[in-house]
């Protein structure tokens, strides 16, 4: 098998495991976000630990790479904080794809911070994309708002993590990145869950618990894809997440996408799609 549909194996398992998340995370119920989101990182953690350890790698990485790690870590808090929120008061669906508006923001934000060049097609692309969020989010001057707002700027804080991953792709390795995201986050968010605790019954310690689990499938998945292909190949199959959640919704929650957002979904992933084969076009003229 081809190192090419390696990571397009890995990228659809990485979809999956997202979607099953966010269905973990929906079918929990009224469980404060604070608390939701300290349980998905505190399994990722675990999980992380058992893999620097097998690599005999560092926890907590290099002296130089601080200031990275703990920006990268910050900004994925809350952009989890808020994709969870929005989870919890949207179509399951309309949250996801809100949610992968981060990577085209991810391109603003590394022509802006690192000066990578943008090309017109992918200017295009966004122009495009931001336009399939107005059909989601259906804008109106009423609190109904408020989640898809939410689910926005989750992608707008993914996006600047995404951009300082960038930089320690080339400084650390991803086991201890992951480790140091779901420590931290866990570390921050702790005296706030036990503050404001709310019991669980035991379905919704389960549910929690594979959220967690499926998280850390995803968050791998996606990681590991990106070694074995370049993300400008396959990075167009990550868009299976929207399918798998659509079936979810429909499957468990009895929630259809309304027309108007179907044609948002559309238009995001067209621009997904042109960018994606002009990336490739742009690889064989290199």
């Amino acid at each position: 098998m081809s190192n090419r549909n390696k990571g397009i194996i890995l990228l659809l398992l990485s979809a999956f495991g997202f979607s099953m998340m966010g269905a973990f995370i929906k079918l929990s119920g009224d469980v404060p976000t604070v608390q939701k989101t300290l349980f998905r990182n505190a399994i990722s953690m675990v999980i992380a630990f058992g893999f620097v350890k097998y690599y005999g790698a560092s926890l907590f990485g290099k002296k130089d790479s601080q200031k990275f790690l703990l920006l990268r870590s910050s900004l994925g808090a809350v952009g989890i904080l808020l994709n969870f929120y929005a989870i919890d008061h949207l179509v399951l669906s309309d949250a996801d794809m809100l949610n992968k508006m981060s990577p085209f923001l991810t391109i603003i934000f590394a022509a802006l911070f690192l000066k990578e060049k943008t090309r017109l097609f992918q200017v295009i692309s966004i122009i495009i994309a931001f336009a399939g969020t107005l059909f989601i989010i259906k804008p109106t001057f009423s609190s109904e708002i408020i989640p898809y707002i939410a689910g926005f700027l989750s992608a707008v804080f993914a996006a600047g993590a995404y951009t300082v991953l960038r930089v320690l792709g080339r400084k650390e390795q991803f086991y201890t990145v992951v480790f140091y995201f779901s420590f931290f986050t866990t570390v921050i968010l702790l005296p706030f869950v036990i503050a404001f605790y709310e019991p669980m019954s035991w379905q919704q310690w389960v549910y929690l618990l594979l959220a967690g689990i499926f998280a850390t499938v995803g968050q791998f998945g996606i990681t590991i894809a990106y070694k074995y292909a370049p993300a400008k190949e396959i990075s167009i199959f990550f868009y299976s997440t929207v399918v798998y959640s659509a079936l979810i919704s429909i499957a468990l929650f009895g929630q259809i996408p309304d027309v108007l957002s179907i044609i948002g979904y559309l238009t995001i992933f067209s621009a997904s799609l042109y960018m994606f084969m002009k990336n490739n076009q742009q690889s064989r003229l290199e």
